[in-house]
């Protein structure tokens, strides 16, 4: 049997590092699927169905991402639930209960149930807007 001395023990443990970083690592996989396209350049991406909710009022929170291509268009319509919106990509001009504001990337907002709202992609970019749909 050998002696083992510093200079090895450093070598051995250099080495068992760096067989654990090259180890690949398993991708996450995600539970989405682009259900529709309602209107032209929209896509509705809806992830896994609703979580029970914690807060009171609303008994589950589901997640979708709309995604607009630049020149699209949803026409103004009432919600159907209350929701928080968010811009993870791009810039969308909305138009909600009459006043227009425009949402840059990472802005947040909501509606409620009934509010009535339009949104629209002027940009030269694609635009995602991230809703958490909170359901009573």
């Amino acid at each position: 049997m050998q002696k083992v001395n510093r200079r090895s023990a450093v070598a051995l443990g250099l080495a068992a590092a760096s067989a654990a970083m090259v180890k690949p690592a398993a991708a996450q996989t995600t539970d989405y699927k682009d259900a529709t396209t309602p209107w032209p350049g929209v896509v509705v991406r809806a992830y896994g169905g609703g979580t029970p909710s914690l807060i009171p009022g609303f008994k589950t929170v589901s997640m979708r991402d709309i995604i607009m291509q630049p020149g699209s268009k949803i026409p103004s319509h009432p919600m159907d639930n209350a929701m928080v919106c968010h811009i993870t990509e791009g810039e969308i001009q909305v138009e909600q209960e009459g006043k227009s504001f425009t949402a840059k990337k990472n802005f947040v907002w909501t509606c409620n149930k009934d509010t009535k709202e339009a949104v629209s992609n002027v940009s030269s970019v694609v635009g995602i807007m991230r809703i958490t749909d909170l359901m009573a």
